[in-house]
């Protein structure tokens, strides 16, 4: 694998994972919305990923073995879950039914944050990658300079 299709990989998973941070800051920001402009309770949204080849021309896809296994990540659509509010019993509240309750987005705050950590760390790992590979390319023009 030459180092351009390194990067190239790299930096998909870069932009998929800052894509998933998005929609997960989203959720913690909305977990007590009970109103939006669509109606109802805020609706948690996930990122649905995806693969494709890191080749991109005919040649590319000629090239060894090892280039057919290579796939670039994509966040292919954000999606907005079908799981039914939370009903609090809030008789007070604008947004409270006749029989006053409230319908809450079902968000766990804690499980978006262990979300949140993960993908940070997973964006952390591609920048490690991106840096490597862009060092050894730095690293082989340098023995060829010499």
């Amino acid at each position: 694998m030459d180092v351009l299709t390194s990067l190239k990989i790299s930096s998909s998973g870069l932009a998929a994972n800052k894509k998933r941070m998005a929609a997960i800051s989203s959720n913690i920001a909305n977990a007590q919305t009970t109103r939006t402009a669509e109606g109802g309770p805020y609706r948690k949204k996930e990122v649905v990923f995806g693969s494709e080849p890191a080749r991109e021309s005919f040649s590319d896809i000629l090239e060894g073995e090892l280039e057919e296994m290579a796939q670039k990540v994509h966040a292919t659509e954000v999606i907005s879950t079908n799981k039914p509010p939370i009903l609090k019993y809030e008789p007070g509240h604008p947004d409270a039914n006749d029989k006053g309750y409230v319908a809450y987005p079902d968000i766990n705050v804690m499980e978006e944050m262990a979300n949140m950590i993960s993908a940070s760390r997973n964006y952390e790992a591609n920048i490690s990658a991106f840096n490597t590979a862009k060092g050894m390319a730095v690293k082989a023009l340098e023995i060829g300079r010499n």
